[in-house]
């Protein structure tokens, strides 16, 4: 199956497994899964409540049976940017192409939603170079960074790899809210504009011009 072949919102029977848009319903099982990895740090932990919050991300692999299989979800940053995030399988579902089917499809999502760049920080990066992905400079990645790093226990000693598929991204959209700027890595040049800004009523600081216009 190509990685332009849409399968985030279809079911796609092959190998065994089934791909399908994650429902509220599959909320228990995505937790108990993600936070099954998280005492060793190859997954942040994440809440029930961020799980139902969250859910619309996630897309989740079936057997032919209906029993789960894995999951994984798409963080969107904007259209210069987007995750992938705990994707994971359960150790019975090896050999039933329910990891790679995933990844296709949080790709396809990515790519019908107009982004340019994927990442993802794995320990596993030969599955990934499969995918079109390849090793970059986590400093190049602020956004993931400032999201999710800073809460994390390895913050310093992470042992993870930095990925992405597609161009580096040349902006960023998040800065930092614990750790000082200079600390940790520099947010890309670039600047977003506010929507008012570009009715003109608003003016970018630093300008030499007013705050407001009449």
């Amino acid at each position: 199956m190509a990685a332009s072949e849409s399968t985030a919102s279809t079911r796609v029977r092959a190998g065994g497994a089934t791909v399908r848009q994650a429902k509220l319903q599959d909320a228990v099982n995505i937790f108990e899964l993600v936070n099954s990895l998280s005492g060793d740090g190859t997954l942040l932990r994440r809440s029930y409540a961020d799980i139902c919050e969250n859910v619309r991300d996630f897309s989740v692999a079936e057997s032919e049976s209906g029993i789960f299989l894995g999951c994984g979800a798409l963080h969107l940053y904007g259209p210069h940017l987007a995750e992938v995030r705990s994707i994971v399988v359960k150790p019975e579902a090896k050999g039933q192409g329910a990891g790679g089917r995933l990844l296709r499809a949080l790709i396809d999502e990515a790519e019908n939603q107009g982004v340019l760049s994927v990442c993802m920080f794995t320990r596993i990066p030969d599955f990934f170079f499969h995918f079109g992905f390849r090793v970059a400079d986590r400093t190049t990645l602020p956004d993931k960074i400032y999201k999710d790093c800073q809460a994390c226990p390895r913050l310093y000693a992470c042992d993870e790899v930095a990925m992405v598929r597609g161009p580096l991204p040349r902006i960023a959209v998040l800065g930092p809210t614990r750790i000082a700027q200079p600390e940790l890595v520099k947010l890309q040049v670039g600047h977003i504009a506010h929507p008012m800004e570009e009715s003109g009523l608003i003016v970018p600081e630093g300008s030499g011009s007013s705050v407001t216009k009449r």
